[in-house]
């Protein structure tokens, strides 16, 4: 595994004046795992794009088994052995398998016809190399998330690739696919691949890589051995300080805080079981379990954006009828979604755009849109959560995934929103965005904004909780005081099937 397969020396990059590349230093050698880590910014994604051939390097030189390189385009270096596998897949999702693994490439009869048998039974072949069962006939669409990274790993084998990169690979998977592809990778290393692996996950870099490359604003930070390391050196070269916050030992809610919302006895097919909770003011309420526990059904059964079977609904004593997310937004209930750029973000349009989105009539006048004002707003609420902008105008798709959760964030803010369901807030975010995500729930209920947060990471739920609602298979199995919430207790809670 000494030998080295990929060398990026002092790579540089520049847009529009912004130095995204401060003369960058990597490596990969083959057969090897080397995970790729930094805060969002910090120029991960934009090295991998100078790599790949999206992007053109201002200076700085590649090399490529021994050979100096040069790709102008992304169909370069997937010939040159380089593949990526983004954390967005994007596929073909009603075609199928075989042919999103060979499209643009079939295999043909005489030159004229597409062989779909031969298609087939080489898909078939891939799949078995790298030992997953996955119906090559099958349409791509019908699969999981999971199977369909699968099956972007047998395309990138099937370019005779040398070269694997992954992007957050396991943001959207389940403990058992995670381990389904830990195994796949493992075995890609024993066949001298080499694998650049970009994740935030503490516990997968220490499992799955090799070394430890740390990126820090556009520069190289360091190199680090994983198994030679611990979690705060990372972090302390990838922020310059510990962030990771103790367990809350006790609640900072009042025992005769008013309750804002009170759920009693919530139905909904077998996703939701008589479920009954409340919400004080100034509260931040811990909903764990494990997936398919049914807390995101909640949580869109509260917002209206699902019907509901039977059940009550209470905010501020009042019981009130919500039928769909207007009348939530009405009662002053926001939702942010854990597929924040399925259901909470236009990413072709603006900041600015997106900030008022929820509170839009209070910008037209007689029919005219005040953009100044949308701008001035904006502008004020972004600045209070420190989100990472050019300017107001920038398209919210060239943000990072921190700073797309914040402008939701001002969205509900200038909509003086009293409820605030935060469902999985730090996914697919890196580590001082997560900080400033909890800094920034904490200030909501010092503000005596109530906050629901739905989070399947346990020392999450431990760090920012004053209670915890556990729920297993749709039921609520146990509801802890901060002080007695351990993880032996809510997992405890999590596992307690009926």
């Amino acid at each position: 595994m000494d030998h080295v397969i990929l060398e990026m020396k002092n790579i540089d990059k520049r847009f529009s004046g912004v130095h995204a590349l401060k003369s960058v230093n990597f490596e990969l050698k083959k057969g090897e795992v080397h995970a790729l880590m930094g805060e969002n910014g910090a120029g991960k994604s934009t090295l991998m794009k100078v790599l790949c051939g999206i992007h053109k390097r201002d200076g700085g030189e590649i090399n490529l088994f021994g050979e100096q390189v040069n790709f102008n385009t992304i169909k370069d270096s997937q010939e040159a052995g380089i593949s990526i596998i983004h954390q967005e897949l994007n596929m073909m999702n009603h075609l199928t398998v075989a042919q999103n693994i060979y499209i643009g490439r079939e295999p043909m009869i005489n030159g004229l016809y597409i062989d779909d048998k031969k298609m087939e039974q080489d898909s078939k072949e891939l799949f078995d190399r790298i030992g997953v069962q996955i119906d090559p006939s099958a349409i791509l669409g019908t699969l999981t998330v999971g199977k369909q990274q699968m099956v972007e790993i047998a395309k990138a084998i099937s370019r005779d690739c040398k070269i694997l990169i992954l992007d957050e690979p396991t943001a959207a998977l389940t403990q058992v696919e995670v381990e389904e592809l830990f195994k796949i990778m493992n075995d890609l290393k024993a066949k001298d691949i080499g694998m650049i692996y970009i994740s935030h996950r503490m516990d997968e870099i220490n499992r799955i890589s090799d070394r430890i490359t740390v990126m820090r604003d556009g520069e190289y930070v360091g190199t680090l051995i994983t198994k030679d390391t611990t979690k705060d050196e990372i972090v302390k070269m990838m922020v310059g300080r510990v962030i990771y916050g103790d367990k809350k030992e006790q609640s900072n809610v009042p025992e005769d805080a008013e309750v804002v919302l009170e759920v009693k006895n919530l139905n909904r097919g077998k996703e939701i079981k008589n479920v009954s909770f409340k919400l004080r003011k100034g509260e931040i309420l811990g909903f764990s379990g494990l997936m398919g526990a049914g807390r995101t059904e909640v949580a869109r059964a509260i917002y209206g954006a699902d019907g509901i079977d039977g059940g009550e609904i209470f905010i501020n004593g009042e019981k009130v009828k919500i039928k769909s997310p207007s009348d939530a937004v009405k009662k002053g209930i926001c939702y942010l979604s854990e597929d924040r750029k399925r259901y909470g973000l236009m990413l072709d349009k603006s900041l600015a755009e997106n900030s008022v989105l929820a509170s839009l009539d209070n910008y037209i006048k007689f029919g005219w849109i005040n953009d100044n004002l949308i701008e001035k707003d904006a502008e004020r609420e972004n600045a209070k959560l420190k989100t990472k902008t050019p300017s107001m105008k920038q398209l919210l798709r060239n943000l990072s995934g921190g700073n797309q959760q914040k402008v939701i964030i001002a969205r509900w803010l200038l909509k003086n929103s009293d409820i605030f369901i935060f469902d999985e807030p730090t996914r697919g975010i890196d580590i001082g965005a997560k900080s400033e995500m909890y800094t920034l729930m904490e200030e909501l209920a010092a503000l005596g904004k109530s906050v629901i947060m739905i989070s399947s990471e346990l020392a999450e739920i431990q760090r920012l909780s004053d209670r915890v609602v556990v729920m297993c298979e749709g039921r609520i199995t146990g509801e802890l005081d901060i002080k007695d919430a351990t993880q032996e207790k809510i997992m405890a809670y999590a596992t307690m099937r009926e």
